[in-house]
């Protein structure tokens, strides 16, 4: 016990300083590891020195300046490669046209890597089961063979990415049995996680599948949901008596206006991609998407149904964020509802707590406002979109003195429904009686 408490941790590089970069180098200075991080937009990284945090991420900015001294921003390679043996890969694989992963920025990584018998590339961003096989070759054939290669994905959810690396529930570790995985386990030892130490390919998969099941989770209560509201039951209840369950369990069974953000979209569509790639058509994800599509869109039948026509309507957005605690706008349903709602002749104003910088780069035509009670002034209709906590904390009464009318929708069922019907306003939430 002594031996393993004085024992060093090892420095470790961080290529890519997004989100998944940041946490992980914040993460493992927390356990004392030196930490070079590398990135080739020199404008962030002055950033990073300033001691300035380009993304919002609950309690990430204070751990990032309690280490500070441990931490070492770079847009120079060389930093990270003299100092440390394994190099993390956190680059961003956003979908393209086609729905595979665009791996350019990881082959990019790899291109620059020298060859070298004494530094491994452990690969965090999210990429197709395969992609380390690959990877393998074309080291090979560059005559960098003796680049070890360890796949470690991430399970970071944005909004608790901080908490979430310090108690992961498990830590997956894919590696060819050599000293490259061996020093991953290590590293990670300290958390105390339950390790699945299994072959490349596996572990890449592992990444996929879950975040795709848990993708299902949410269009399968959706598609409950939206039965509920032809038969009179009430999905909360249904969900209740669903999670009790061991076998199903309660979360991810909160019915909504969808999921969104930089990894279920992206991981649904991948692996249904990965999955054509290789003949086989998984049509259950192909719903999973089409579900998650469609349940956006119901939120305008809602407004039409208690409205009518909305051109000249005065529509408020609650939240624009794809979920609370994050300023992330990726695949967020305020996209697809502020478009949707622009395109039927309504007037939209929007608040959201933290993305409002990120949102204004995405969308057009909306009047942003400094409150949520700004944004609700003179409102035909209130969208919940975003569950901010502050949100559930609004005295229903004003708000419905401040509307022009008395609809609102809770498009997360998190508001209390009861609060919002004592107002005098109409209640309408996802699958609700």
């Amino acid at each position: 016990m002594a031996a393993e408490q004085e024992r060093q941790p090892q420095p470790i590089g961080v290529i890519g300083t997004g989100y998944v970069g940041l946490v992980t180098a914040a993460g493992f200075a927390e356990l004392g590891s030196e930490v070079w991080c590398i990135d080739i937009d020199a404008a962030k990284i002055a950033r990073l020195q300033r001691g300035e945090v380009p993304i919002w991420e609950p309690g990430l900015e204070e751990l990032l300046a309690k280490h500070s001294g441990r931490l070492h921003f770079s847009t120079d390679l060389s930093d990270a490669l003299e100092h440390c043996r394994l190099l993390f890969v956190a680059v961003g694989t956003p979908p393209t046209y086609s729905g595979d992963a665009d791996l350019s920025a990881v082959h990019a990584v790899v291109d620059a890597i020298p060859a070298s018998e004494r530094h491994a590339l452990v690969m965090k961003s999210t990429v197709p089961s395969g992609t380390g096989a690959a990877i393998q070759r074309v080291l090979g054939e560059q005559g960098k063979q003796g680049l070890r290669y360890v796949s470690c994905p991430e399970f970071l959810k944005e909004g608790s990415a901080v908490h979430d690396f310090l108690h992961p529930d498990r830590v997956v570790v894919g590696d060819n049995g050599d000293w490259a995985g061996d020093a991953v386990v290590e590293l990670y030892a300290p958390l105390q996680a339950p390790l699945v130490r299994t072959d490349i390919a596996s572990a890449e998969m592992v990444k996929l599948a879950s975040n795709a099941f848990l993708a299902t989770k949410i269009s399968f209560i959706n598609e409950i949901a939206n039965v509920c509201e032809g038969t009179g039951a009430d999905v909360v209840e249904v969900a209740r008596g669903m999670g009790l369950d061991e076998r199903i369990g309660s979360k991810f069974l909160q019915a909504g206006i969808g999921f969104g953000g930089s990894c279920f979209p992206k991981d649904v569509d991948a692996l249904k991609q990965l999955a054509g790639n290789s003949g086989y058509h998984f049509q259950l994800l192909t719903a999973v998407i089409e579900v998650n599509e469609l349940q956006k869109r119901r939120v305008i039948s809602k407004l039409h149904k208690h409205l009518g026509g909305l051109v000249g309507k005065r529509i408020t957005l609650l939240g624009l964020a794809f979920k609370p605690n994050t300023d992330d706008m990726r695949e967020a349903s305020s996209l697809v509802l502020s478009a949707r709602l622009n395109a039927d002749g309504a007037i939209v104003s929007a608040y959201d707590p933290v993305a409002e910088a990120q949102a204004r780069q995405l969308v057009s035509g909306l009047r942003f406002a400094d409150s949520a009670m700004d944004a609700i002034g003179e409102a035909d209709a209130v969208v919940l979109v975003t569950e901010w906590p502050e949100f559930m904390e609004l005295n229903w009464d004003k708000v419905a003195q401040a509307m022009s009318g008395k609809l609102v929708i809770d498009g997360r069922n998190a508001l209390d429904s009861g609060a919002v019907r004592a107002a005098g306003l109409v209640y309408e939430g996802v699958g609700r009686s």
